[in-house]
């Protein structure tokens, strides 16, 4: 009786302490979704939260889309890809030359040497045409990238000729471009030297520009 009674009092402490600790195992690998298990995404004003790498969840959310990729599968949902880890799944980031048919539902525009890129959750994806595809490449250099300035990309434009969001990306490079020659002020150019006063005025102009640009392309801008 006293080696039983010996023995019982560890193992009853060491249930007491695996109920203590299951809960913070579950909380790092995701389970709980914490605030601390999230990452806000600034880049290119894109500025939403997403699950951070390495995070594992029991599930993915219904309405996933499941990429087949050399042999792997991959899933993706609102922008994040999951890889299966046993038999959960942990946040990852997709393989360069992964392809899909849809862009995440949210994401920034940029321009890599007038070609338009879309990024979002640290990862680029760029359209090609052979394939009809979004395919993931690599992330480009910062001294390589224009991304809209706030004042263009918060404009409204609706395309009245159901122009594809490819053209639409084209289209607003190249008005932006056409922008700044007519009114030699780029709002992605940093503008110490001039008075307030100027830059407002001059901004004033890009804007007209753009929009009768974009307006002259078929396009409705607010």
């Amino acid at each position: 009786m006293k080696n039983h009674r010996n023995w019982g009092a560890p193992a009853l402490l060491a249930l007491l302490l695996g109920a203590s600790i299951a809960p913070a195992l579950a909380e790092r690998h995701g389970d709980r979704g914490g605030e601390q298990h999230r990452e806000y995404d600034s880049r290119y004003s894109h500025n939403r939260y997403y699950p951070s790498r390495g995070v594992v969840i029991d599930r993915i959310p219904l309405g996933h889309h499941v990429v087949p990729f050399r042999n792997e599968r991959y899933y993706f949902y609102g922008g994040v890809w999951y890889r299966p880890y046993g038999p959960r799944f942990v946040v990852v980031t997709p393989p360069i030359g992964l392809a899909i048919s849809l862009l995440p539902p949210f994401y920034s525009t940029v321009w890599v040497g007038g070609a338009p890129y879309y990024y979002a959750d640290g990862v680029y994806y760029a359209w090609q045409p052979a394939q009809r595809n979004y395919v993931v490449v690599e992330p480009p250099r910062e001294s390589e990238v224009l991304a809209l300035p706030p004042e263009v990309a918060q404009q409204f434009v609706y395309p009245k000729s159901g122009q594809s969001e490819q053209q639409q990306a084209k289209d607003k490079y190249e008005c932006h471009r056409w922008a700044v020659d007519q009114t030699a002020y780029d709002p992605t150019q940093p503008n110490d030297n001039t008075a307030q006063p100027d830059v407002t005025q001059k901004r004033d102009e890009y804007q007209r520009a753009t929009k009768a640009c974009l307006e002259g392309r078929g396009y409705s801008v607010r």
